[in-house]
């Protein structure tokens, strides 16, 4: 069994061109599309609950986690290092709340980690001790404590 330890748009103005089309096509962003936008992102942003939810702004795998930063990121790792990590980051965390790392090896469920997340931005880990049996692809799904999928990362150990 793994022993798994929990630790802790940019907007570009483009050169107005003096076309009735471009008009046009100004009001049809500013009227239709950007309501349409601002409405689903904060469907997004109360996932199920009514309550706005944590967003995550980076998943990635590494070697290790020094001064709150991912070290040595990657997709494939060497068996060699020992352990591996899933470092999260959200911003804005408008709450506390609880989100989960569900560690997969080759499409089976390894472990689960439950990790907290305090306003009003957070990064949270976990790691995985590695083991010879422990050869080949992985994935780490990130889910909210409704257990809605936040974001899957996958990733290799080889020799």
């Amino acid at each position: 069994m793994d022993t798994p330890s929990a630790m802790g748009r940019e907007f570009f103005p483009t050169k107005q061109r003096s076309t009735g089309i471009t008009s046009a096509l100004l009001f049809f962003f500013v009227v239709v599309f950007a309501p349409l936008w601002v409405f689903s992102q904060e469907n997004e942003t109360t996932a199920n609950t009514g309550r706005p939810q944590p967003v995550i702004i980076h998943a990635v795998m590494c070697e290790g986690i020094g001064d709150q930063t991912p070290k040595n990121p990657a997709v494939t790792f060497s068996m060699t290092i020992g352990t591996v990590f899933c470092l999260t980051s959200f911003d804005p965390v408008p709450e506390k709340t609880v989100i989960y790392h569900n560690w997969f090896r080759r499409d089976r469920f390894s472990t689960r980690i439950k990790l907290g997340l305090n306003p009003p931005r957070w990064s949270a880990y976990s790691s995985v001790s590695l083991r010879e049996e422990d050869k080949g692809p992985w994935r780490v799904e990130v889910r909210d404590e409704n257990d809605n999928l936040i974001r899957l990362v996958r990733f290799s150990i080889t020799d």
